[in-house]
């Protein structure tokens, strides 16, 4: 399918327009076509492995996530579809929901009651049949609408997963309710999940994905998406006044996870979804709930679909693959399989918003992170956001985001355990060494960060206190300005003599400048450690400085860059630090001086 021509004059920074939209969703739903099962009921996408819940699952997956991105297209398009996808999709649909549950049948969709990752899939299946109602679901017969309702309606009971699964029978119970089913079960599904979900809000735009500070890209793509998107469809202004001023707050921090070559900063889980981190921003558009200029919409969402498809997310075959660029099976969790990199979907919602919407007609404007260095605390979730306008490279200091399932003495996840994480770097993973970590050695080996707890925020900076043994605290802080980063770290109580690391940045030989200077506590010099392969790509190492814990409460101190500037300076020339005890004193290069007590981090 041929690729329409670039328009740098309406798009200087992509050259996109919303033509290269509807090629890019043509060209990935006509690329899965060929596996398709007999009756379509079932899209069998190839992969080095199947997920947890197994083949038929990854099949259904495969076909609802699709279906999602076909939905789209066609909505977007008001009913045109000159391919015909919404015919093989109703094709499937009556397949899929003809024999349920039955393994000899190679149509035949899993029961939500036998697979859990079924009420997951259920939710996209039920966002497609909304929108595109008129055209694929008013011409269905009746017994095919009665089968595909009995399948979606054990959605509507309380989610067997807390967190944003509660999400799923929301989206259902939207979609029965338009159609005129249980409406009644479908209004109690909806209370109770968006009930559910607001004891996890924390304000300024920030949830937490369950009972927990998992905090990562879901609260785009999943927390805040499916409420809004529903209150949007179902015309309830309501609850588009609850949601939407939360979309907005939250998109005043995420627009700055973009950097100026279109990545988001890889962070969290599920990072194989890739350009669904476009959808909250054409939401905001969409609902009117957003920050930015229909032109910036437009720019960041093109640059982030440009950024990976440009970059091999597509195989010979055209298939989305399990990784963030190409194939990367250590970013992958074992819940994903064949099908689940097309949750990428989202990203077109964009396609809802007419051809004449300014989205589409007004030029684009810069990204923030190309028009002025920001430096961003987001207090409720304990993260720092540091951008330059040089090289467009956005950083992400964590001091309060989580994984799931972390416990003092569990290895880390790499997607929430690092100090830091950036849109051109890492994280490492398996078993080298971490990038952007502090850690005690002991027997020879690093100690993981395990849960890290939020200690405060301030405009230049963020802090936490972390476990990494019993009895040991390790009190955390990061102090930004321009490309600088200082990096302190209180250990308390650890046994005198206890050796202690330092990594910075992983960058591959193809990478930005990264630096780590020893300012306090640390031994003299810089030392360099193989990280392995990265994200971003093979040949990875990091920088790291050493030394070594005296006394009760030891202090340790050290200046990091990572820039993609030509020739850089070395860090140490980028601050002046004098150390009185455990008062810090930062005197940057410009002038500016910036005070810190790592046993109390916020601004004095």
């Amino acid at each position: 399918m041929p690729t329409p021509p670039e328009n740098r004059e309406l798009s200087p920074y992509t050259g996109w327009t919303r033509a290269h939209w509807e090629a890019a969703a043509d060209r990935l739903l006509l690329d899965v076509r060929p596996f398709a099962s007999p009756g379509g009921g079932l899209i069998d996408l190839p992969g080095p492995r199947p997920s947890w819940s197994g083949p038929r699952s990854d099949g259904l997956e495969g076909w609802a996530r699709t279906f999602l991105l076909a939905a789209l297209r066609v909505a977007g398009a008001h009913g045109e579809d000159p391919d015909g996808h919404l015919d093989r999709y109703a094709g499937g649909l009556a397949a899929g929901t003809e024999k349920p549950g039955r393994h000899d049948d190679p149509d035949s969709w899993p029961l939500m009651a036998d697979t859990r990752q079924a009420i997951v899939e259920s939710a996209s299946v039920a966002l497609g049949l909304r929108l595109t109602r008129p055209w694929l679901w008013d011409r269905l017969d009746d017994r095919t609408r009665q089968r595909a309702a009995d399948w979606l309606l054990p959605a509507l009971a309380p989610s067997p997963v807390d967190n944003n699964w509660w999400l799923f029978g929301l989206t259902v119970a939207g979609f029965l309710q338009d159609a005129g089913i249980e409406t009644d079960r479908a209004a109690a599904t909806i209370d109770r999940s968006l009930a559910r979900i607001e004891d996890w809000y924390l304000g300024d735009g920030w949830y937490s994905d369950g009972d927990n500070r998992a905090f990562d890209h879901y609260n785009a793509w999943a927390l805040h998406f499916y409420p809004v998107l529903h209150a949007h469809l179902a015309g309830d202004g309501d609850l588009l006044d609850r949601y939407g001023p939360r979309l907005r707050a939250h998109l005043d921090a995420y627009v700055h996870l973009f950097d100026a070559n279109g990545a988001p900063v890889p962070y969290g889980r599920s990072l194989t979804y890739r350009f669904a981190a476009a959808a909250a921003p054409w939401l905001g558009t969409l609902t009117g709930h957003t920050p930015l200029s229909p032109g910036a919409t437009r720019r960041l969402a093109s640059g982030t679909l440009r950024y990976f498809l440009d970059r091999g997310a597509t195989d010979e075959r055209g298939l989305l693959g399990l990784g963030w660029h190409g194939p990367y099976p250590p970013l992958v969790q074992e819940y994903s399989g064949p099908g689940s990199p097309y949750w990428a979907s989202k990203g077109f919602l964009g396609l809802l918003l007419p051809a004449g919407h300014p989205a589409w007609t007004d030029p684009e404007e810069p990204l923030p992170a190309e028009r002025a260095d920001t430096v961003l605390p987001l207090a409720p979730a304990g993260l720092l956001v540091q951008t330059t306008a040089a090289d467009g490279l956005v950083r992400l200091h964590n001091h309060g985001s989580n994984h799931v399932h972390s416990a003092p003495g569990e290895e880390d996840d790499p997607g929430y355990a690092r100090h830091a994480y950036s849109t051109r770097t890492g994280p490492s993973t398996g078993t080298a060494a971490s990038d952007n970590h502090f850690a005690l050695i002991v027997d020879g080996r690093a100690t993981p960060r395990g849960p890290a707890v939020p200690a405060g925020t301030g405009p230049d900076r963020a802090a936490s206190v972390h476990q990494p043994l019993p009895g040991v605290r390790v009190l955390s802080t990061t102090l930004v300005h321009g490309r600088a980063e200082l990096r302190a770290h209180l250990v308390l109580g650890a046994p005198e003599g206890t050796p202690v690391r330092q990594t910075g940045w992983a960058v591959t030989p193809e990478g930005p400048h990264a630096q780590l200077h020893p300012v306090h506590g640390y031994r003299p010099g810089t030392g360099e450690l193989p990280t392995g392969e990265t994200l971003q790509g093979p040949g990875s190492r990091t920088l790291a400085v050493h030394g070594t814990t005296h006394g009760p409460a030891a202090l340790f101190v050290a200046l990091a860059s990572l820039t993609a500037e030509p020739d850089p300076a070395p860090v140490s020339t980028l601050a002046h630090v004098r150390v009185d005890g455990r008062l810090l004193t930062v005197t940057w290069r410009d002038g500016t001086t910036a005070h810190l007590d790592p046993s109390s981090p916020e601004e004095p």
